[in-house]
């Protein structure tokens, strides 16, 4: 706060308001900064479709470390990321796995459990040679406030267009 001395009492008191004023405007530019800053959904949490999304991504390029945190404990069945990307590693090496593309659609969530559909196109030599679409529903469950896959199934026959709407062509 900014006084000065002057000759009358009022040119003082004049002063020290400006300041106290100056301070005080300053102060409440900073806090409603602080709180648009604090109020910007710039880090939001990822929905069940985001996590499917950056699984697959990652399973896609082969970067099993980084698709292990997307997986529940009961997927990771009871495996650290080093033996489970191991394990992912070698079924990819030894079916000649491949992944092309993936299109998640919108989920359903339930309380903590969430339902997502995808159609993978992939290819390997032992299930899918001809590298068919696969209609494919993840459940996701909430694991320390975060989406994790939990189970992954193959979706058939009339089921499918429960999940799967028509696209427009």
């Amino acid at each position: 706060m900014e006084t000065y001395a002057a000759s009358h009492g009022k040119e003082e008191v004049l002063v020290t308001t400006i300041g106290t004023l100056k301070m005080r405007l300053t102060i409440g530019v900073l806090l409603l900064l602080s709180g648009m800053w604090l109020a910007t959904p710039s880090a939001a949490a990822p929905t069940p479709e985001d996590t499917v999304k950056a699984y697959l991504t990652a399973m896609k390029e082969q970067k099993f470390d980084e698709a292990y945190k997307h997986i529940s404990k009961g997927m990771a069945a009871n495996k650290d990321a080093e033996a489970w990307g191991k394990e992912y590693k070698y079924i990819f090496q030894t079916s000649e796995m491949k992944i092309f593309k993936f299109e998640v659609y919108a989920g359903k969530i339930e309380g903590e459990t969430a339902k997502v559909p995808n159609i993978l196109s992939s290819q390997d030599k032992f299930l899918n040679q001809l590298g068919a679409d696969e209609y494919e529903l993840y459940t996701l469950v909430k694991e320390g406030g975060e989406w994790k896959i939990d189970q992954q199934e193959i979706v058939e026959g009339s089921e499918q267009s429960k999940w799967f709407a028509k696209k427009a062509t």
